[in-house]
């Protein structure tokens, strides 16, 4: 008898260390089984521009170990969406000019505080021109408009604010793009519970997590940033991550035909892409003169995912960050002439006085 109580009880114990444990959603990720071919894509086909890149020391920064990681990719040129204003911006530029004159890009930003100050406006009107004259190729908006800009009497600075207007006509004027990331995932505005593919995102990172009331609905921050591209046809931009619509393309297609002037970049969505490869080439096919290749965050060891996906027919194959994506991806296998524009035919078109030499003649 009190053998087969101690049976019973040492079974328990093994059955419940062994085959019954819990663990976390982070923990269970289990490589794959399946085996098919393909293979890593560690260098792009094409010489690239990558339209979105964050490089904040560029003012005093040694470039030559990042231009020898961007030889090693095939990044021909960097945007460097991080090129502030003023002094700063001029130290970038200068660094670009005395050492690596054509593999850089710089962008400029603007400084919201102080919104709504009699004079503000015609000053960031002021600035963005200097800024320009200093060798500024484009202008880059940050997600705080919209987001955490508040002017001088407390209230959130809208996407589309009047005050701004002014801005955006004149980076027409002056022939410069204008990319702009809005928003954020719709998700993170959704409750956080089993339904929203972001989780395990939202955990890690729980500052993220947004609401109706901070600061307000994701639609209407996205129709802000809509209306202010109908409101300004002449100047052209770039919206940044798909406008956050890489899944659903076929309301970004109505919207690609309903703004012209509007542009996008695939910067941080590949995960998007890569799980629904058919549909999303048919779109690159169809849009493909108004794709840009960006990546965002700066780590050279992801690239291969992004050139993975627009190049090859390759199936299932796992993606870098599980909090962004705990699905695999799939190739799209883009024609060649679509993976050159996105690769780099259409920075040319956008850009003023990028170095052509560095790509394919035709």
């Amino acid at each position: 008898m009190h053998f087969r109580i101690r049976f019973y009880v040492l079974l328990y114990f093994f059955t419940a260390i062994g085959f019954g444990q819990e663990m976390s959603f982070e923990e269970y990720n289990p490589p794959s089984t399946l085996v098919v071919p393909g293979k890593e894509v560690p260098r792009a086909k094409y010489p690239f521009v990558d339209i979105h890149s964050h490089q904040f020391r560029m003012a005093t920064q040694d470039l030559s170990a990042l231009v020898g990681d961007m030889d090693r990719i095939n990044m021909a040129v960097m945007v460097n969406l991080s090129g502030r204003s003023g002094e700063q911006l001029k130290q970038a530029v200068d660094n670009v000019r005395q050492n690596y004159p054509n593999r850089f890009v710089v962008f400029a930003n603007v400084d919201f505080d102080g919104i709504g100050n009699p004079g503000w406006t015609e000053n960031a009107v002021r600035q963005l021109e200097a800024d320009v004259r200093n060798g500024a190729r484009g202008l880059k908006i940050y997600k705080s408009l919209g987001l955490r800009y508040k002017d001088v009497n407390g209230k959130r600075v809208a996407v589309d604010d009047p005050r701004i207007d002014p801005i955006w006509a004149r980076c027409g004027e002056l022939g410069i793009p204008v990319l702009i990331h809005s928003a954020d995932p719709k998700s993170f505005w959704d409750p956080m519970d089993s339904n929203n593919e972001r989780w395990l995102e939202l955990k890690t990172r729980p500052g993220r997590k947004r609401s109706d009331t901070d600061p307000a609905p994701w639609q209407q921050i996205i129709d802000e940033q809509h209306r202010m591209f109908r409101k300004h046809p002449g100047t052209k931009f770039i919206n940044a991550h798909m406008g956050w619509h890489a899944n659903n393309l076929g309301k970004l297609s109505d919207f690609m035909e309903e703004m012209p002037n509007m542009y996008v970049g695939i910067g941080a969505i590949i995960a998007e892409l890569g799980r629904q490869p058919k549909n999303a080439r048919k779109f690159f096919i169809k849009y493909q003169d108004r794709i840009l290749f960006g990546k965002d965050a700066w780590n050279p060891s992801e690239f291969p995912t992004y050139f993975r996906v627009l190049e090859s027919d390759d199936e299932y194959f796992p993606y870098y960050k599980k909090y962004h994506a705990f699905w695999a991806m799939y190739g799209m296998d883009l024609p060649d002439e679509v993976l050159r524009k996105v690769y780099y035919k259409n920075a040319l078109s956008l850009l003023p006085g990028i170095d052509k030499s560095l790509f394919p003649e035709e």
